[in-house]
């Protein structure tokens, strides 16, 4: 199957369980994996025939600064629903990112995966 990628989208946005995180915010970085057969938007070199990259972003966009979540799980799954409701898909796959997150150590972030069957 075609795999489209959108990868190292990055927001600043409002999320987490602490008043503090959602008050002072943190750096998000997002992956979205879609994947159908492209065959035909190849053949046609048209954008009515495949997936319109802007549209992938601004749904991303509309999530991560828009919506209040709590848990990066709530974030994933709100942008795979969003995707499999817009897109026609055989599978997406959404990955997650925390830079900084609130937790004592040392790590550069933490990361959630959700993968969506579609059809």
């Amino acid at each position: 199957m075609d795999v489209i990628r959108l990868q190292n989208m990055s927001f600043y946005g409002y999320h987490g369980l602490s008043a503090a995180e959602r008050e002072t915010g943190r750096r998000y970085e997002v992956d979205v994996e879609l994947h159908r057969d492209v065959s035909r938007a190849a053949q046609t070199d048209s954008l009515k025939n495949t997936i319109d990259y802007r549209r992938v972003y601004d749904i991303v966009e509309g999530v991560l600064t828009g919506e209040e979540h709590h848990l990066l799980e709530s974030i994933a799954e709100a942008i795979a629903d969003k995707m499999v409701a817009d897109f026609q898909l055989d599978q997406v796959v959404v990955r997650v990112r925390k830079r900084m997150p609130p937790i004592p150590g040392n790590l550069d972030f933490i990361e959630i995966e959700v993968k969506r069957p579609c059809r």
